[in-house]
């Protein structure tokens, strides 16, 4: 179990800063940069952590549902909400499905809403039932202070009519550009995402992209992205490269590494 929840002002800048990729970091991210002599000092990545049994996902009117039991038994050993651990083991199983070569462990996802969110309860937020979170959990405006990247929301600033800047949204802090790229709601039956999930490619419709301040839609949309990013988690190389694109930090890879472990059993 990881240590009390309480980030430092330099932590809330790791946060909420860059928590999604900007389109040159990507690039570079997804043609593995980095030679040999790099991959051979990326620490062993955490292990995927205790298996989550096998559910029904297709034509499933609530799939989460047969996950509850499972996350309510190490719901208290981990310091985890109950809710969260549902959201974290439904995108586990669905990506392994959708993509079986990525390897995502629920805990590698509960280590990084850990650090961007303390799952879902950062500045009194909790999680309803459906998933959503509230309130609604924000970053500071990025916009270039404070150390912070400089990133504008054009859907925001087309809407307002003048320049508005982007802040990481929801308990997995994506900044909206992001979102619209990799966003999927989780609810949808997986038969109907399953392309999507596979593929990479961003959903089809709006209705589909979900929500990121629902913790399963989040979820679901970090594991797609962590996949895109690093390849094999099970790798030392995949699993640090997954991170880095979702936080281009040495420090941050550190911090969801630490969390992750506290969480295998």
């Amino acid at each position: 179990m990881t240590k009390p929840y309480s980030p430092g002002p330099r932590g809330r800048r790791v946060l909420t800063a860059r928590p999604a990729l900007l389109v040159a970091a990507v690039a570079a991210v997804l043609a593995g940069c980095g030679d040999a002599s790099d991959r051979s000092l990326d620490p062993a990545p955490p292990h995927a952590g205790e298996p989550v049994p096998a559910i029904r996902l297709g034509a499933v009117e609530q799939p989460l549902d047969q996950l509850r039991e499972w996350a309510r038994a190490r719901s208290a050993e981990n310091g985890v909400p109950v809710r969260a651990m549902q959201a974290y083991a439904y995108a586990t199983v669905a990506m392994s499905k959708a993509q079986p070569g990525c390897h995502l462990g629920w805990v590698t996802l509960a280590g990084i809403a850990r650090v961007e969110s303390d799952h879902a309860r950062f500045g009194g937020a909790t999680i309803a039932a459906d998933g959503l979170v509230r309130p609604p959990i924000r970053g500071i405006a990025l916009d270039g202070t404070g150390g912070n990247a400089r990133i504008v929301d054009p859907d925001a600033t087309a809407r307002a009519g003048h320049t508005v800047y982007a802040r990481a949204m929801g308990p997995f802090q994506f900044i909206p550009d992001t979102w619209k790229r990799w966003g999927v709601r989780a609810g949808t039956d997986y038969n109907t995402l399953a392309n999507t999930l596979g593929t990479g490619k961003q959903a089809a419709t709006s209705d589909l992209s979900g929500s990121p301040d629902n913790i399963d839609d989040a979820a679901l949309a970090a594991g797609r992205y962590l996949c895109a990013a690093g390849g094999d988690l099970a790798t030392a190389h995949g699993w640090r490269q997954a991170i880095l694109a979702y936080n281009h930090s040495a420090a941050y890879v550190n911090q969801v590494r630490n969390a992750a472990i506290g969480y295998q059993k």
